[in-house]
């Protein structure tokens, strides 16, 4: 990391953080004592980061004064688009599918599972991957991840997916975001459904691929831009070893795709190895 510059800490900087990310310029902001530093991931991009800190300073990356609260609000959705569109998109169909399913129910769900699930003559019938496959239904393969089924599993899953995601999709691009998520999102699935469920659903293998991804990332291309606290890390790892012992059940957690987490955490783990050698090399 290069150090790039020092500030009051009470300094507000977010619209040059939102200018630089929209630049692609990775960067990473840290608090000590009464200054805060901005360190940038690529010495590369130091005049660019220079040129735009030189506007920041002139005021024109400040929002303008005259704007109101309600027309801030377009403003910071704006950005969030600009500097990771294809996960904000994924965000958003999430929370248009959760709101799907509670308008009209297990017909959603019905549509949405890993294999066709249908009720005949008051029986539950449900299908096989061969079935999916030979019916041309292969979005089945990856559509669990856009279920959600309740306020707290989408919200949590959304944080993360918007913590990581953004981060691989702002540093290395839209392709790199949508190929590992699509591979978490396919391996994760088959995981949990080799164990023998049929309705599951949830982001969170893709969650742990990305954390897996940025976690080896910034491991072995410190300069790469990507990081994660070391506390969440352990956290998130430590939730999954808990959801797996028969402690969870005890709290409320029994119900919990654990196959799936540790399917998506692999294809992170591989992928972030990868990536974050080839990066450490200097290749993209």
């Amino acid at each position: 990391m290069y150090k790039l510059m020092e500030l009051p800490l009470q300094q507000d900087i977010v619209a040059l953080r939102r200018a630089l990310w929209a630049h692609r310029i990775g960067h990473q902001v840290t608090n000590e004592e009464t200054i805060q530093v901005l360190w940038l991931a690529d010495p590369r991009q130091r005049d660019e980061a220079a040129h735009l800190i030189e506007q920041w300073h002139r005021g024109e990356l400040a929002e303008r004064p005259a704007q109101t609260t309600k027309r801030r609000s377009p403003g910071m959705l704006g950005s969030a688009f600009t500097q990771a569109p294809l996960v904000a998109a994924c965000v958003a169909i999430c929370v248009v599918v959760f709101a799907l399913m509670a308008l009209f129910g297990d017909r959603v769900v019905a549509a949405l599972t890993f294999v066709p699930v249908d009720a005949v003559s008051g029986r539950l019938t449900v299908g096989t991957l061969d079935d999916s496959l030979a019916s041309g239904q292969v979005w089945r393969l990856l559509s669990p991840a856009l279920m959600h089924f309740g306020w707290m599993h989408l919200v949590f899953n959304m944080l993360w997916l918007w913590y990581f995601g953004r981060q691989v999709e702002a540093l290395q691009g839209p392709v790199r975001f949508i190929i590992l998520a699509a591979v978490a999102a396919l391996v994760s699935n088959l995981a949990q459904y080799a164990t023998g469920t049929v309705l599951f659903g949830g982001m969170s293998g893709v969650d742990y691929a990305l954390l897996g991804y940025v976690w080896l990332m910034a491991r072995r291309a410190p300069g790469s831009g990507f990081f994660v606290p070391q506390m969440l890390v352990v956290f998130m790892l430590a939730w999954m070893v808990f959801t797996m012992t028969d402690m969870a059940s005890l709290f409320g957690f029994g119900n919990v795709a654990n196959e799936a987490h540790l399917g998506g955490l692999l294809v992170g783990l591989i992928g972030g190895w990868w990536a974050g050698g080839r990066a450490a090399r200097g290749e993209r």
